[in-house]
């Protein structure tokens, strides 16, 4: 019943984030404010920014023009697609970089009277608009250059208006092919902008340095982030458009780095645990439970609200217990263990992850129980670690375990680097876990080898044209491979489409995955050094590592306004940085020359 009760108040305050005050609607609908839902997004039309490919298509570059809009009668400056007997015409365009949406065509005149059959693919790459889709068999996954409709349609056919509009499609994408199907048909496209919605809110973090690679990834993994960030926090927004509370670490980490505060957290957690409800885990594994109390402490360190961890208090104490119940006297934890997908072949190492995990979450519950007060559960958490900690072993090979290890302090970060992360730099590492790697790099000092492993591994998707991060990526996808923005060589393999595994293989494999956003917090937290040491950013340590850097700057919002570095390398090999913060904001600089000043 105690269980049941925290759910209710979670997915009351849930529903009701979510209602609108009627201010703004016409008076006509007066009193029917409970069958309405706000559309928190914004809205804006993006023109293409070129023409990858046609056929059987004239004045194409009308469509590189803004127009108002307005459909109307005739032609005249518009692009004209026509089929020849049986012979499609089709177009396809490029919106320079991924987006969350849909397209909206502006229609003038054809040669006939009824709505004209077309064909609309929206591909993350040219590639993957050029693919065959195919619904039909789950093991048709396992092939490659193959797609699906799963979590959203992306090859849609439908019959459009002439001298009219339409708006299609609800996805990520940067490219939109359009086919033209019947037989000697002719349509003018006045407009075919990209419908780009995503929240209206101000980057507030930012990095800058004297490496444009990183300041571009820094920038990248924030952008992937933000488009995540719909009414819910998603994992992608192609695929995969669901509340994965473990996924949701890394984006949260970003987040905080870049918006500092958003309510889409909050919300996403509420809808979590009204979605799982307990006794069940939080999408029924352990380990995305343990990734609930880490992210629950983080962001209260970072905004401290208290309201919403109040509200949180019986799902904690309750997820606490549950754990206390599924580990036995030997440290052994029943279910599931699962980090991600490319750790999923070591099963040893990955239930050696979980365990290192699991201890990294009940160091984080206790700080937890000692903010309710409560000596009792705090107690239970220190007697989960003692039990774990009987049945740590050392991973064989898996480096995301390693990662965990050092960062939960159960293996010592220098030998976690001089075992399982000096000697292939990024090799081995994961979009999602390579955020945990790069933390126990730091942890051993290795600030340097990071840097140059961020470079490497997530640089390298941006050398094939990636303008987010992917859900998955392995350096030797770039070996004779074409690039995502280019039609390419037949007798390459394509960056998407040729690869992928596990529940992604093909062009299932989403370039927008929030979880693969770590190095931009990570820059945050190691380069520019901003790390909160008192809840609600009351207190900042500043401690720069720049590596091969000689200069960085950049932002980190608080509850009370914006914090500013510039860190600059000295002769000496020391850093001269100049703060400059609110007056609410304390600040504790490591560097020997350090200027601080309030705003």
């Amino acid at each position: 019943m105690k269980h049941q009760k925290a759910v209710l108040a979670i997915i009351l305050t849930c529903i009701s984030t979510l209602t609108w005050a009627q201010t703004d609607l016409p008076p006509t609908f007066k009193g029917e404010e409970n069958r309405v839902r706000a559309d928190e997004l914004k809205r804006a039309y993006l023109l293409p920014t070129r023409i990858v490919w046609k056929r059987n298509v004239s004045y194409e570059h009308n469509l590189l023009q803004m127009t108002n809009g307005q459909p109307e009668l005739g032609k005249a400056g518009m692009c004209l697609m026509r089929t020849r007997g049986q012979d499609t015409a089709s177009i396809l365009l490029d919106y320079g970089r991924e987006i969350h949406g849909g397209l909206h065509l502006t229609m003038g005149s054809g040669n006939r009277r009824e709505p004209s059959k077309v064909r609309i693919r929206f591909g993350e790459s040219v590639q993957e608009c050029n693919s065959v889709c195919d619904n039909s068999d789950y093991n048709k996954w396992q092939k490659p250059n193959l797609s699906d409709d799963d979590h959203a349609k992306r090859d849609i056919i439908l019959e459009i208006p002439r001298d009219g509009q339409i708006e299609i499609g609800n996805t990520g994408f940067r490219f939109v092919r359009i086919d033209l199907l019947q037989p000697e048909a002719q349509i003018s496209i006045k407009e075919a902008t990209a419908i780009f919605r995503f929240r209206d809110i101000p980057y507030l973090g930012s990095f800058q340095s004297s490496d444009s690679r990183l300041d571009s990834i820094w920038l990248t993994g924030a952008y992937t982030v933000h488009l995540n960030m719909q009414e819910f926090l998603w994992d992608g927004i192609k695929r995969d458009r669901l509340v994965w509370v473990g996924d949701l670490h890394p984006e949260v980490s970003t987040l905080m780095s870049v918006f500092g505060n958003n309510e889409v957290v909050p919300r996403s957690l509420d809808f979590a645990c009204q979605e799982f409800p307990l006794p069940r885990w939080l999408n029924n594994m352990p380990a995305y439970s343990m990734w609930y109390l880490i992210i629950q402490y983080e962001w209260w360190m970072q905004n401290a609200d208290r309201s919403f961890l109040d509200r949180h208090h019986d799902y904690i104490i309750g997820l606490i217990d549950l754990f206390d119940k599924s580990i036995d006297e030997k440290g052994v934890l029943k279910g599931t263990s699962f980090l991600d997908w490319p750790s999923s072949p070591d099963k040893e190492g990955v239930k050696t992850g979980v365990q290192a995990l699991l201890i990294w979450a009940m160091k984080d519950g206790r700080k937890l129980c000692d903010l309710f007060g409560d000596a009792g559960h705090k107690s239970v958490c220190e007697s989960i670690i003692s039990r774990l900690r009987k049945n740590i072993r050392k991973p064989k090979s898996l480096k995301q375990a390693a990662a965990l290890e050092a960062i939960a302090g159960t293996m010592n970060p220098k030998e976690v680097f001089k075992r399982y992360l000096e000697a292939d730099g990024a090799k081995g590492f994961s979009t999602f876990y390579g955020y945990y790697m790069l933390e126990a790099e730091a942890l051993a000092g290795r600030y340097q080898e990071a840097l140059d492993v961020i470079r490497e591994y997530w640089g390298g998707m941006l050398d094939l044209g990636a303008t987010t991060f992917w859900e998955d990526f392995d350096l030797k996808w770039a070996e004779n491979t074409n690039r995502i923005d280019e039609l390419g060589d037949p007798d390459k393999k394509n960056a998407h489409g040729s690869f992928g595994a596990y529940c992604y293989p093909g062009f299932r494999l989403s370039l927008c995955h929030g979880w693969a956003s770590g190095p931009t917090a990570w820059l945050s937290r190691h380069v520019l050094g901003f790390r909160t040491i008192e809840a609600g950013c009351r207190k900042i340590s500043v401690e720069p590592h720049l590596g091969d850097l000689t200069w960085v700057k950049g932002s980190y919002p608080t509850p009370f306004g914006i914090v500013s570095a510039i860190h600059e390398k000295q002769p000496d090999g020391s850093v001269k940085s100049s703060i400059r913060k609110p007056k609410a904001v304390e600040i504790v600089c490591n560097s020997k020359n350090c200027t601080i000043s309030d705003y």
